[in-house]
């Protein structure tokens, strides 16, 4: 199920940020773990410091690509470990994973896009696209949507079900909210499955069309998408369960023709590449997509969150501290795991992605991810 982490833990990064004494990750081995003979691989780019802090705080094992930014220049982007281990394939820069709820900033960036061009406002309610609503919903808005405030469930079955878009739709509109429109932040997959909609009924075109067009080729995103990009399968890492039973790639699973079902359209499922998020937060940092005043609404701390001493965005989770900003989320399944993490005032982005994060008795990545993430934004940030 695509999802948001742990968010207490959140409150964690905003403490430690700028801080310089640093500890490993607990239960870490040696070595790293790092593909093959521990040469890199040619496309990958390596950053000294950040190589040794990740042969330390990483356990052997896990198949993961990490990669940072600072500014608009990539400094380290690299794999270790396997992405297929039956084809004994290397995970590096450019291998293709599930990056989960990190889709949901996707989303969030195409509302904002149409916003742009003057097709509609976070503000307007959605029976204006959706057409008569129920009267518990009415008052719904697109804000509410983005901040998960609008009350609507968490899911509506399994990521994986054959939900059509229709059956989403219909399934939201009747399903009991769980709390009154605008009153109480309740994180919702299908409240970005809903958007999902709106995007195609607004723009005319497919969800991933309009993202494809609109977001990722004006931000040079060549490997981002569900079936646009047309992978290779050998491109895409294969997830492993905790007991390290491989469990296919996300297409083997139940997909329509066009990318996954309805369940987790919007707000899962997306594939990407750790250079295409560089090239994401290149965009971000610049104006190539999204203006300064989309990018204000995207990275506001809209609506608290009760589990910390932060905030929910659009797509975001915000948290302020004395050394700035940060924007972040990640993105999870029973397999995998997705980190990113946006440091707005220095403008440095870490992204890390493993296709087996959680290993019964020996590592679980997701009880150290913000260490990890802030770890290697710390000698992103030291670096030259």
């Amino acid at each position: 199920m695509a999802r948001l982490g742990s968010l207490v833990l959140l409150l964690v990064l905003a403490l430690v940020v700028g801080c310089s004494n640093l500890h490993t990750v607990a239960g870490a081995g040696t070595g790293g773990g790092r593909a093959g003979e521990g040469a890199p691989v040619p496309s990958d780019r390596i950053d000294p410091a950040v190589d040794r802090y990740l042969d330390e705080a990483l356990p052997e094992g896990p198949g993961i690509t990490v990669a940072a930014a600072r500014g608009d220049r990539l400094k380290h982007c690299a794999g270790r470990g396997l992405a297929d281990r039956a084809a004994k394939t290397p995970a590096t820069c450019d291998t293709v994973y599930d990056v989960m709820s990190i889709t949901k900033q996707f989303t969030a960036a195409a509302v904002l896009k149409l916003e742009m061009a003057g097709k509609l406002r976070v503000s307007d309610r959605i029976g204006t696209y959706l057409g008569p609503v129920p009267a518990d919903k009415r008052d719904i808005t697109l804000h509410q949507l983005l901040t998960h405030t609008a009350g609507l469930p968490e899911s509506l079955g399994d990521d994986y079900d054959r939900v059509s878009r229709a059956e989403l739709l219909a399934g939201a509109l009747k399903a009991r909210l769980r709390s009154a429109p605008g009153k109480e932040f309740h994180y919702s997959n299908t409240g970005y499955g809903v958007l999902a909609a709106i995007i195609e009924k607004v723009s005319g075109q497919s969800y991933e069309r309009f993202l494809a067009e609109q977001l990722f080729r004006p931000a040079g995103m060549t490997r981002t998408g569900y079936v646009l990009p047309a992978w290779q399968r050998a491109q895409v890492a294969v997830e492993y369960d905790r007991h390290g039973r491989a469990q296919g790639r996300p297409m083997d699973h139940p997909w329509a023709p066009d990318g996954p079902y309805w369940n987790l359209r919007g707000n899962g499922g997306m594939l990407s590449t750790a250079r295409d998020m560089f090239r994401w937060h290149r965009a971000l940092v610049g104006d190539t997509v999204l203006s300064t005043t989309a990018k204000r609404k995207l990275f506001a701390p809209q609506v608290r969150v009760p589990e910390l001493d932060g905030s929910y965005g659009y797509g975001w989770v915000v948290v302020d501290s004395g050394d700035g900003r940060v924007a972040w989320h990640d993105g999870g399944n029973d397999w995998s795991l997705a980190t990113v993490a946006e440091f707005r005032r220095q403008r440095v982005m870490v992204f890390w992605v493993s296709n087996h994060a959680y290993q019964k008795g020996r590592w679980n990545l997701e009880d150290d991810q913000l260490k990890l993430t802030h770890g290697v934004a710390e000698r992103v940030r030291r670096a030259p």
